[in-house]
C-alpha cells in the first residue's frame, strides 16, 4: 500500500504565490498545510474553522435599507434605458 496518494488542486497562481510565501514563513510547505487542514477536518468531523457568509457592514447595511427603500417608493425617480440616466446625471442641477 503507498505511503502518500497525489492530490491535484487548481488555484490561481497568485494564491499559489502568496500561500506559498505565507506557510514557507511558518516553516510549512503548501502540502504540509493541506495535510494539516486535511487531519484537522478528519479531527473535527467537519471544516476545523466556521464556515458562513461574509456578513456586511454598517455601511453596506444602509445601502441595502436605502435601496430597498427606494424600491418601494413610489415616487422615487425610475429610467427605463441608460440614455435617460446618463441625462439626468449629466443635467445642470446635478452639477
Amino acid at each position: 500500500m503507498p505511503r502518500t496518494a497525489v492530490l491535484n488542486v487548481r488555484i490561481e497562481p497568485k494564491v499559489k504565490a502568496s500561500v506559498e510565501r505565507l506557510f514557507s514563513s511558518l516553516g510549512l510547505t503548501v502540502t504540509d498545510a493541506v495535510n494539516v487542514f486535511l487531519r484537522q477536518s478528519l479531527m473535527r468531523g467537519g471544516f476545523p474553522f466556521e464556515v458562513v457568509r461574509s456578513k456586511p457592514n454598517a455601511i453596506t447595511k444602509a445601502a441595502i435599507a436605502e435601496a430597498e427603500q427606494l424600491l418601494r417608493d413610489p415616487n422615487a425617480k425610475s429610467f427605463t434605458n441608460m440614455e435617460d440616466l446618463i441625462a439626468d446625471l449629466q443635467s445642470d442641477d446635478k452639477i
